[in-house]
């Protein structure tokens, strides 16, 4: 090696260790020489960093930011109640957390039963967004062997999933079915809970010995739930988020069902916000990875942030961050009305499946991405248990090597890959997967995402963007129920084109998507071709079976 490689070595050996963290207390390390994030961009950032560090000190304490909605934002006091700006939201969460214990103790001890005094076996758990990626990811991240209940999530209002979902179940005598929705006006969920308690009666079960509510304080649903005599009520309460809420009843109650431990997730969260509440940026993971995503996408989101865990049980973390991130950053406006059209974008699955996947245009293709790596150190599963199968772990599939190693050498070799050809990218990474590394996981990218909001001046708190879909889906639903009505009532062949002029239809393209489904489904006969839109395809009402 000559003398210029020698200096190149070590003048990279000398950055890494610059842009290295280690946080001994919680386990974890960043590494994030490959984003070019030197120490002077901090000073010449200070302003936007202690900016943001103010912002996220009136969040927590109570101070209203999410001022389209009126109210506060308060998911970091679920898991250190003490902080809550009342006694009353403290002891709501006490108090909320030690029934969702002791329901789940008593579920998994066969103290509560259903209707054919049955001991539970199964959950399903009906939500959708927030409502279902953070259980799902929590499960899959931590439920090994058969501590609790097994977990069944339907997060949509596809009538084949939820059919295959009760196909596949114990049988429902056996299965505790939990219903999150803050308003219970939520359309996917409130279909699938519907068909689900049909689906109880048909087999002479009452649905109420088996049903669960997390929901908001006199909702539509807690109502519901009260008429009906549900097994039991948990709140969700207005300042938490959905994509925030996995450490309020509706994640914890899943989790807990489940077999996890609820105290330790919480306190790996706690952990983390403590940790993350460091001024010095330089000592702070959240503010680290928030200046990175904003110096790589030039505060603009103009690169994507590929997310890759070299974890299996991790694979589902970068769908549960497509949420948290995208819906709290894509913004059309900034706090004070300004048109900005933020984001940021996220996808990703596995290392190191995805080497055999995209890896190949992220070394060699368009530059329009940065990766975050998530590594675990540890092979062993979070009860470091030794029995026979999970010696095989250790199994040395080449002399001195496990099939570990090679994963912690494509997960190395991609990194060294990228940077060869100047891709950036950096590594969180944890010891082990625990309930503790598990919960800080999720903290830490809860505020990063709160501090890059700040940057970008725009609310992470709320959603106009998914609002408006849901008003467009009820116009549709509108025009469906329009459509039918007509066709009840007149029993002649009718084009597309005079339909929309009879019904006064401005949207000819919208009405054909409609009648096409309802054809689809079996509601509407045709005479002609539906493929061709512009086609004279005359629609008539479909006969009743005698």
């Amino acid at each position: 090696m000559n003398t210029r490689e020698l200096f190149l070595h070590e003048n990279k050996w000398q950055e890494f260790i610059n842009n290295y963290l280690a946080v001994p207390e919680l386990q974890l390390t960043i590494e994030y020489s490959g984003m070019n994030l030197h120490e002077s961009y901090g000073k010449r950032a200070k302003k936007m960093i202690d900016l943001a560090f103010n912002e996220m000190e009136e969040l927590e304490r109570g101070v209203i930011v999410n001022h389209d909605e009126g109210r506060k934002v308060g998911h970091y006091w679920l898991r250190s109640p003490s902080l809550a700006p009342s006694a009353e939201i403290t002891d709501a969460i006490h108090t909320t957390n030690e029934r969702i214990r002791k329901f789940a103790d008593q579920i998994l001890k066969g103290e509560i039963l259903g209707d054919s005094n049955q001991q539970f076996r199964a959950v399903v758990l009906i939500g959708i967004g927030g409502s279902a990626l953070g259980p799902q990811f929590v499960n899959r991240a931590l439920v090994r062997g058969n501590h609790g209940l097994s977990l069944y999530v339907v997060d949509n209002t596809d009538p084949d999933e939820i059919v295959q979902t009760l196909r596949v179940l114990p049988p429902l005598d056996r299965v505790l079915v939990i219903v999150t929705s803050k308003s219970g006006g939520t359309k996917e969920t409130r279909n699938a809970m519907l068909v689900f308690q049909e689906a109880y009666r048909r087999i002479g079960l009452n649905p109420s010995s088996y049903f669960v509510a997390v929901t908001l304080e006199d909702s539509d649903l807690s109502k519901q739930a009260k008429q009906e005599n549900w097994l039991e009520i948990f709140p969700i309460w207005d300042w938490v988020g959905g994509r925030t809420s996995e450490f309020s009843a509706v994640g914890l109650l899943p989790a807990a069902l489940c077999g996890v431990n609820i105290d330790r997730l919480l306190a790996g969260a706690s952990a983390m916000d403590a940790v993350t509440r460091r001024k010095n940026w330089v000592q702070n993971p959240a503010m680290i990875l928030a200046l990175c995503w904003f110096n790589a996408s030039s505060g603009k989101g103009n690169k994507a942030m590929i997310v890759l865990p070299y974890k299996d049980r991790l694979e589902l973390f970068s769908r549960y961050l497509q949420q948290l991130v995208m819906e709290s950053l894509g913004k059309e406006f900034d706090r004070d009305g300004r048109l900005v059209e933020q984001g940021l974008t996220i996808f990703g699955n596995k290392g190191s499946t995805d080497q055999h996947a995209y890896v190949q245009q992220l070394r060699d293709g368009i530059d329009n991405f940065f990766v975050n790596f998530i590594q675990v150190k540890s092979e062993s599963d979070r009860d470091n248990r030794q029995d026979e199968l999970s010696l095989l772990g250790q199994y040395e599939v080449e002399k001195g090597v496990t099939a570990g190693d090679y994963l912690h050498g494509f997960l190395q070799g991609t990194k060294e890959a990228l940077s060869e050809k100047g891709r950036q990218h950096l590594s969180v990474c944890f010891e082990r997967i625990t309930e503790e590394s598990i919960g800080s996981l999720i903290a830490l990218y809860e505020r990063a995402v709160g501090f890059y909001a700040s940057f970008i001046n725009v609310n992470a708190y709320h959603q106009p963007g998914v609002e408006a879909g849901k008003r467009a889906a009820n116009e549709i639903i509108k025009l469906q129920r329009q459509i039918l009505d007509y066709f009840r009532d007149n029993s002649d062949g009718i084009s597309l084109e005079n339909l929309c002029v009879r019904l006064n239809i401005e949207q000819k393209e919208r009405c054909f998507h409609v009648i096409s489904h309802l054809v689809s489904t079996g509601r509407l006969q045709i005479s002609g071709d539906l493929k061709d839109p512009s086609s004279k395809v005359f629609y008539y009402q479909k006969k009743k079976n005698p």
